[in-house]
Parts: C-alpha cells; structure tokens; sequence
C-alpha cells in the first residue's frame, strides 16, 4: 500500500476532513497530477501528497528540488466562486498566513519575497505555485502547490529547512491556512500589507530585477512597488533579484 511518510490517504482525509487524498511515493508533479484530477470534476479539498518528485517546478517553469521525503511536495485544488481579484493577490495571502505557522519549526522568523517565497534569513525556505483553470470568463479551479524543505536540498546549498518536524502534524496546520486563503475575498486589506511589510525581505533594498529600483512595498493588487527616478512604478510579474546578492527566486 503506497503511503505517504507512513499515512494512507484514507487516514489523511479523517486526519484532515478533507474529501479526497492521494498519497504518492513519486510522481512527475503533484501540480499536474492536481490538474489532471480536477479535469474530471475532483471536488474542491482534493489534496495530492507525493514523497518526491520527478519533475516538480515553480513560477516561470523553474524546475523545484523534491527529493524523496526532502519536504512536503503538495498541490491543493480549490474551486473558487469567480473573484478574479483575489486570485490575483492569492499567493501573497497564502504566504501571511504560512508564515507565523512555520515559525514553530524555524530558528528565525519566516520573512516574505515576491511573489511567492517564504526565506528563513537569507535563504529560502518554501515556495508557492497557483495555477487557475478558467471556464470562460470564470474561474473553474485553482490548484495551489506547496513546497516546503525538510532537508536542505543537496543542490541548493544557500537554501533552508524546517527543524525537526513532524511532517503530518505540519501538513494538518498548513491545510486549513491554505483553504482559509483561497476563502478570501478582494483585494489585499490593509491589515494584510502591513503584514507583509513586517516581514518583506526585500523592503528598502535595492533590485536589479524585474526592474531596477528600491523595493516599495506592495500595492493592494498584489503588484511590487519599485522606486525608480521617474517614480514608483507597479510590477505584476516576474522575479525579484537584488542588486547586491545576485541571487534570485
């Protein structure tokens, strides 16, 4: 019986009160596996769970590391009720609400870097990927993947890890702060930015990418403000590289 870190998927729906699971030993990527279940109506709560990854990947087709029980490799699916706007800002929401959750396994505190990072000090420890499927005009589902290291990758050195961590007792705070974020309605809520403002890794700093500039902040739609001398101009996408590292994610 394939299993996932010892739990079944009938014992992690009663675990989670979720209506499906699948747990995987392997799979190309629990992103197109999610995909590929809610083409063939999955209900909204269908969590796909693998120890490892053949092909996983983040934004812009970034191949992730996913090495066998090196993390927590997951996609969620969500079927949302059409607010475009809050799809927009929906992996920002997810990184708030993870942020304060993970801390219960980190040395440090879990800071936040656009548009879809979770860092430990300099180095990176999780990482979001939402994908909507559109039906017209609206959305029919969003699936909402998740990476989350455990070890740090063998080929990602200046990478980070949770500490040791039970990974179903993380895996049962983590689920209900995903569904709650897909709840979500709007744009981000003032409350929200001076979350995010409390703990942007990039805040003041100044970037080379996706534009050059000093870091800003964000805009209610989720966009990076970026300083610039002809003001501060808005950016929807891309990856953020700061001038003085090198690095980006």
């Amino acid at each position: 019986m394939v299993t996932w870190f010892g739990w079944t998927g009938e014992g992690l729906v009663a675990a989670l009160g979720l209506p499906t699971v699948e747990a995987l030993a392997v799979c190309e990527s629990t992103m197109d596996h999610a995909h590929a279940l809610a083409a063939v109506g999955a209900p909204a709560g269908t969590l796909v769970l693998a120890e490892a990854q053949d092909g996983g990947r983040g934004r812009q087709g970034k191949g992730w590391s996913s090495a066998p029980r090196g993390g927590i490799w997951m996609t969620l699916l969500e079927r949302p009720r059409g607010d475009a706007v809050a799809l927009e800002v929906l992996a920002v929401r997810i990184g708030l609400r993870l942020a304060p959750i993970l801390e219960r396994w980190t040395e440090g505190s879990v800071r936040l870097k656009w548009p879809n990072d979770l860092w430990v000090g300099e180095r990176k420890l999780a990482g979001v990927l939402v994908e909507t499927r559109w039906r017209g005009m609206r959305p029919d589902w969003v699936a909402i993947g998740l990476g989350i290291n455990l070890a740090v990758p063998a080929d990602q050195p200046l990478a980070t890890a949770l500490g040791p961590a039970d990974p179903a007792e993380v895996l049962g705070e983590v689920v209900p702060a995903l569904r709650a974020a897909a709840c979500a309605t709007g744009a981000l809520r003032d409350a929200e930015l001076a979350d995010f403002a409390a703990r942007d890794v990039a805040a003041g700093r100044t970037l080379a990418e996706p534009i050059a500039g000093v870091a800003h902040g964000l805009s209610p739609r989720g966009e990076l403000l970026v300083a610039t001398a002809s003001g501060v101009t808005p950016v929807r996408t891309g990856s953020l590289t700061f001038a003085t590292l090198g690095r980006s994610g």
